[in-house]
């Protein structure tokens, strides 16, 4: 029979220490049930993306505009890509890396065509949403003829609802520019992200820290974020990018305004 009191403190240290070694070898070679994203691409609205215009609205006349409105993505590990125990270390050690539970970025599961096939769903839904929040909100300020528009969006295979609140942003711009006569940028770069609903409603996305770096990658001062993520958005946040919490279609509109004349303009 064994018996630990035979041996010195280190030495059964030692020896309880080796199923710990044992289960992290074994960990260290399974895969794990995370993604491991990093900053995407950015794409201006107002402008083209892939060599195409991301918004095209016919029906009424439009309005040449100024500045950027860029909608931010993150890239994450595929659905059938394994991520073991070293990647994830090396995510939690990394500014520009994120550990997120793979569920939450592949809800369906890890077939390619189908997790495309989502998010290409989620997008068409983002864009119908974003046109109806777009031309309720000119409506109800005056804006003529807003039942013969038409919008038609286009950002290649980039899937997801996280542009909505940019794609709403940006048909306004063309049709209204900030209601005076100016641009609704006020000629920045500004960057962000936010699910949009019809009614007009911001909603969060996820992966806010790491479209933070590439908004300001690509040059950006103005970071949109949904209120609710105000703290993630702060974790890695850029030097030089400006946070603005916002919550409804509406309220974002007034903020851009009040950046254009030097108002006071909310923070995280």
């Amino acid at each position: 029979m064994f018996s630990f009191s035979r041996l010195t403190r280190p030495q059964a240290l030692a020896v309880c220490a080796l199923p710990v070694v044992a289960l992290l070898a074994v960990a260290g070679l399974a895969p794990l049930p995370f993604a491991v994203a990093q900053p995407g691409g950015t794409a201006d609205v107002l402008g083209k993306h892939e060599g195409k215009p991301v918004l095209t609205v016919s029906g009424v006349p439009t309005r040449e505009t100024r500045g950027e409105l860029r909608m931010t993505t993150i890239v994450a590990t595929g659905p059938q890509m394994d991520v073991y125990l070293g990647d994830v270390i090396d995510g939690w050690f990394r500014s520009d890396r994120a550990v997120m539970p793979k569920d939450s970025v592949y809800p369906v599961g890890d077939n390619v065509k189908e997790v495309e096939k989502h998010n290409l769903g989620d997008m068409k839904k983002s864009q119908d949403d974003a046109t109806a929040a777009a031309l309720t909100y000119l409506k109800a300020n005056g804006v003529d003829d807003t039942d013969k528009v038409k919008v038609k969006a286009d950002l290649g295979k980039i899937g997801g609802p996280s542009a909505g609140l940019f794609l709403s942003l940006g048909i306004i711009d063309k049709l209204d520019g900030d209601g005076s006569g100016g641009d609704l940028t006020g000629g920045r770069t500004i960057a962000g992200t936010g699910t949009i609903t019809a009614d007009g409603k911001v909603g969060p996305v996820g992966g806010v820290a790491m479209k933070t770096q590439g908004a300001r990658r690509d040059g950006a001062t103005v970071f949109l974020v949904p209120k609710d993520e105000c703290s993630d958005a702060q974790a890695e946040l850029p030097k030089g990018l400006r946070l603005v919490p916002v919550t409804t279609l509406k309220g974002t509109v007034d903020v851009l305004r009040a950046l254009e004349k030097g108002g006071k303009v909310p923070s995280c």
